[in-house]
């Protein structure tokens, strides 16, 4: 199975708040080259014996693959959720000039 180029990784967040700092700091980190924020969705899951139910904030990051685990090692960090949803979805076709721009805007930096 071949690695895919680029992603789209998922989160969630409780306050749309919470949302446009996440969003903010990994765009300004290069590690996501667009993030969208929809909201609000209604989640239900369990969690510690018990079903819940709650309105949160989805994230859909746009992301080059190579910067994954950057990514979500900063979302790890960053979130203030114990156990954050994090998940990859390959791309797997799209626009050759987006994903041009997003392997262009996730580039690590090099100093000179």
């Amino acid at each position: 199975m071949t690695t895919p180029a680029w992603l789209t990784v998922l989160t969630t967040t409780d306050s749309e708040e919470k949302a446009h700092a996440l969003a903010q700091g990994v765009v300004e980190a290069r590690l996501a080259a667009c993030v969208q924020i929809s909201a609000p969705v209604t989640s239900v899951y369990r969690w510690q014996n018990a079903i819940e139910t709650t309105e949160e904030w989805q994230l859909l990051f746009k992301t080059a693959a190579e910067r994954y685990d950057e990514l979500e090692a900063h979302l790890e960090a960053a979130h203030d959720y114990e156990t954050p949803e994090i998940i990859a979805v390959p791309v797997v076709r799209g626009s050759a000039r987006y994903l041009a721009w997003v392997s262009a805007e996730t580039a690590p930096v090099t100093s000179l």
